[in-house]
């Protein structure tokens, strides 16, 4: 009798443990891609590494919008399984390196799940923007 109510017991242990499990993301994209990215060579600076070690910037894609903005987008992954929070902010700077004050400066608060890509785009705020850099920040839940 006891053997019986172990294993009606088991069903329900597997599928309360299976909702601690922490979420994953599938992802299906084509085989061959059509759209070729511009992929900009680029810097970087690391001042936080254990940020760097979770939450990496794989590419970084550089297009010019119809009205001829700078059109920036970074593809950033969780390399680990947990969830990951941070923040991003664009800085955008003028032909004669000098920071662009402007709204869109504003620090963006993002969530990764774990073992995700992300894509990060943004447009630069005004035509005089010929460069930009990304900071990412880690945040603290």
């Amino acid at each position: 009798m006891k053997t019986n109510a172990l294993l009606a017991l088991c069903p329900l242990a597997v599928f309360l443990l299976s909702g601690c499990h922490t979420t994953s993301v599938n992802t299906v994209e084509r085989a061959q891609p059509v759209a070729a990215p511009q992929v900009m060579a680029d810097r970087r600076v690391v001042t936080d590494p254990s940020l760097s070690r979770r939450v990496q910037i794989v590419a970084v894609n550089e297009s010019e919008e119809p009205s001829g903005l700078l059109r920036i987008q970074i593809m950033v992954q969780n390399t680990t399984r947990k969830t990951q929070s941070f923040t991003y902010r664009f800085e955008w700077i003028d032909h004669r390196g000098m920071i662009l004050d402007t709204p869109a400066s504003a620090s963006i608060p993002r969530v990764i799940e774990g073992g995700e890509n992300l894509l990060i785009t943004a447009i630069a705020p005004h035509p005089s923007a010929k460069d930009f850099r990304i900071k990412l920040v880690e945040t603290h839940r």
